[in-house]
């Protein structure tokens, strides 16, 4: 029987294609660490195997199993860049802190690569991805992109496509114009995470499944964590538990929202080899984003719901078969197999969270769905800046990322309201 968290709704096509994960023990006990990680996403495992490795004491703990959180159950795609286009970012914070932050995410980009490659992590990488416009206006847009993409950050793997390649590669004329990008691609997001645990507890860091953090205090100059069955006590703490902080610590709260996101697995699709005959990840232009692509055994995996509540739809795979059917009406009566959800954890402006939350207590997330990639590399960096050879994660920290109005009481139904009439923008 395949064990379902309460936080992760649906059995994921992930999980069954995996099969059984490795399991680790609770803790159980009291225990004295140099530093405590709250959260066993890629975060947090990476942090704890780069911490080891330079003969840091590390204790980590999740509340749930590992990979029931966003990292093992999000859409897989790695994407290039931050959240937003650098010339977005060039506009607001100029181009050379643009261009340092787009070198940071190919930075992440060849560290996730080459992880995976030297500890033989299997993750199903396959390359390729496609943004797509939904909007004839945007071209324009598209084309700009790729030129300053191209020319002022050096990143040659994109390329324009007009309307009729897009309809070629995606094997449907549902959208206007879009990039192709060479650079990047897409895997399987569980068999990452159960690789990355495995690697961080063979490296000596003490690792513990079904463990929520119940409290964070601070006593004589150090950080203690309860839990119910010990304390954790740390001289620094990393929270690297981006959607799921819940009211453990107010500071993060404030300013990751978790939001959820729902995907669909078709059966395979060998009878459809005109659908993604490249099998790139697709991302379109839409604020609340549809995302897709094929697996390696040939199935559709799609993402395009989003809720801003945290109740999940009786019947994912009603909503995302509607959606499949607008982009491919012959997948109208396609089997779903698995539908399931999960919260994606995103920040006012879309930019990462990184900030000192309490004296010693470092608290990074908000990837705002860009997070394979920069949240696997952040949790290295945080591990550099501990050691001194790095101040990378200044990059992050540095960023404007205010808390979303309304306080605890309305901040959910502001960021309902909000997100509703985006999506509405969609549609027109």
């Amino acid at each position: 029987m395949v064990w379902q968290s309460p936080i992760a709704p649906g059995v994921s096509w992930y999980q069954e294609s995996l099969g059984e994960r490795p399991e680790y023990p609770p803790l159980d006990g009291s225990v004295s660490v140099d530093v405590a990680i709250i959260g066993g996403g890629y975060t947090g495992l990476q942090a704890a195997y780069n911490l080891v490795k330079r003969g840091v004491s590390v204790v980590l703990i999740e509340g749930a199993r590992f990979g029931d959180g966003a990292s093992g159950r999000n859409g897989g795609q790695l994407g290039t860049g931050q959240r937003a286009w650098p010339d977005e970012m060039e506009e607001e914070l100029g181009f050379e802190r643009a261009k340092a932050l787009f070198d940071m995410a190919e930075n992440a980009k060849r560290h996730l690569l080459e992880f995976a490659e030297v500890h033989g992590i299997d993750m199903d990488y396959i390359p390729g991805q496609l943004n797509v416009s939904h909007k004839a206006s945007y071209e324009k847009a598209y084309r700009r992109s790729v030129e300053v993409m191209t020319g002022r950050y050096g990143y040659r793997h994109l390329t324009f496509m007009d309307r009729a390649e897009t309809a070629e590669r995606l094997g449907s004329t549902h959208y206007f114009c879009g990039v192709r990008d060479t650079g990047t691609g897409h895997i399987h997001p569980l068999k990452l995470l159960v690789g990355l645990a495995r690697v961080a507890a063979e490296a000596g860091a003490r690792i513990h499944e079904m463990t929520p953090a119940q409290a964070i205090r601070q006593v004589s100059g150090k950080t203690l964590i309860d839990t119910k069955r010990g304390t954790i006590t740390a001289e620094r703490v990393l929270i690297a538990t981006n959607a799921y902080i819940g009211n453990l610590e107010r500071e993060t709260a404030a300013h990751v929202m978790p939001i959820r996101s729902f995907i669909g697995a078709t059966e395979p699709l060998d009878k459809f080899p005109s659908i993604l005959p490249g099998k790139e990840a697709v991302a379109d232009s839409r604020f609340v984003v549809r995302y897709f692509r094929k697996s390696r055994d040939n199935r559709l995996l799609f993402g395009g719901r989003e809720a801003y509540t945290a109740d999940s739809p009786r019947d994912i795979s009603l909503h995302i078969r509607r959606q499949i059917a607008e982009l491919y009406p012959s997948l109208a009566n396609i089997n779903i197999t698995h539908g399931w959800g999960g919260s994606v954890g995103i920040t006012m402006p879309r930019k990462p969270f990184a900030r000192e939350v309490m004296p010693g207590v470092t608290s990074i997330g908000g990837y705002s769905g860009h997070g394979v990639m920069l949240s696997n590399y952040s949790g290295k960096i945080y591990a550099d800046a501990i050691a001194g050879n790095s101040s990378e994660l200044d990059l992050f920290k540095d960023l404007k990322v205010p808390p979303f109005p309304g306080g605890a009481r309305f901040r959910s139904p502001l960021l309902f309201l909000a997100l509703t009439w985006y999506a509405l923008r969609d549609r027109f």
